[in-house]
């Protein structure tokens, strides 16, 4: 696979990383507005549009803040491009219906990163949830604490504004646990919501509560936040008629379920994983991402998480925005 990578912040350089750790794989290329290399490749071609791109690639990766993702998704799929897109899909539904309507009108495969999908106990987890085995569902508790301090916001003047990120902690850092929710337990059919900015100079939240209701009656609560110094890890704590578990970063760290063994990969301790900082220094889910785009694309299957996937997140941020 021949990728050129769209944008050159941070998290290009962690797709960078990662493609260097796949056989096959290669980037031959970037897309920057501000003609900067990603710093981990400072040697590597750059043009100012994907139209200007003068070598064979047969995909991009699309690591722009989040409410440019829709401009070159829609110039790639024109190109006939298959399109992976760092989280969120989009930061509105008519900006992720357009990706998703330019993609499937060019037939190339659209992909969003979600990556906490490829951690065994969330796969497992998932086996056993949609098996029906916990019995009815009581409740899902997700927690994501985190901390960014005001240097992180001030270092892009669209960091925690509506235009361009989108919103604040919901859109952005708790989008990867918000899209695994929704991966375990579907869509809620109500949402309310309780927003705030305590800690930062910013236009958006930094902190905020979001309660849910399913159709099985199943009641959940997303509480997100930058403002929890000094970050701690993800936890996800449900409730059920079998009994309870919880899982931390992605781990099942604890398992009360009686007539089912703990599922759990590695009985340990989490990692802090992005709890304190926006820089990703584990590329190996960032690999299984990759690794799946390519099989749907050779395979002419759908990807783990495909664009009307993705899109579920953004209507549920939405709807906790009250927009």
């Amino acid at each position: 696979m021949k990728y050129i990578i769209v944008g050159s912040g941070n998290i290009s350089n962690t797709y960078i990383r990662a493609i260097k750790n796949i056989a096959g794989s290669v980037v031959v290329g970037c897309i920057s507005r501000s003609g900067r290399t990603p710093q981990s490749a400072p040697d590597l071609p750059c043009w100012n549009s994907l139209s200007d791109v003068d070598r064979a690639f047969d995909a991009v990766i699309i690591t722009t803040p989040n409410g440019l993702h829709h401009l070159s998704a829609i110039e790639a799929a024109k190109l006939g491009k298959h399109i992976l897109v760092e989280k969120p899909l989009d930061i509105s539904l008519t900006a992720c219906d357009q990706m998703i309507a330019s993609a499937e009108d060019a037939g190339v495969v659209l992909a969003v990163a979600y990556q906490r999908r490829t951690n065994p106990d969330n796969v497992a987890l998932k086996k056993i949830l949609d098996s029906g085995a916990l019995g009815k569902r009581y409740s899902a508790d997700l927690s994501c604490r985190f901390w960014r301090d005001q240097a992180y916001y001030d270092s892009a003047d669209y960091r925690g504004g509506y235009a361009i990120d989108g919103g604040g902690v919901f859109i952005q850092q708790g989008s990867h646990n918000i899209d695994n929710y929704i991966w375990l337990f579907g869509m809620p059919e109500r949402v309310t919501s309780e927003l705030a900015t305590f800690a930062h100079r910013m236009e958006a939240e930094d902190h905020g509560a979001a309660l849910l209701r399913h159709s099985d009656g199943m009641i959940g609560t997303i509480v997100a936040s930058t403002c929890a110094r000094p970050g701690y890890a993800a936890r996800l704590e449900v409730t059920c008629e079998k009994g309870t578990f919880t899982v931390t970063d992605d781990r099942i760290t604890q398992w009360d379920i009686a007539g089912i063994d703990n599922p759990a990969s590695v009985v340990e301790a989490a990692p802090d994983d992005g709890a304190r900082s926006a820089v990703v220094t584990d590329t190996s889910r960032h690999e299984a991402v990759l690794n799946d785009f390519a099989q749907a694309i050779q395979r002419g299957s759908t990807p783990l998480c495909d664009g009307r996937d993705a899109r579920r997140t953004t209507e549920l941020v939405m709807q906790i925005y009250g927009r």
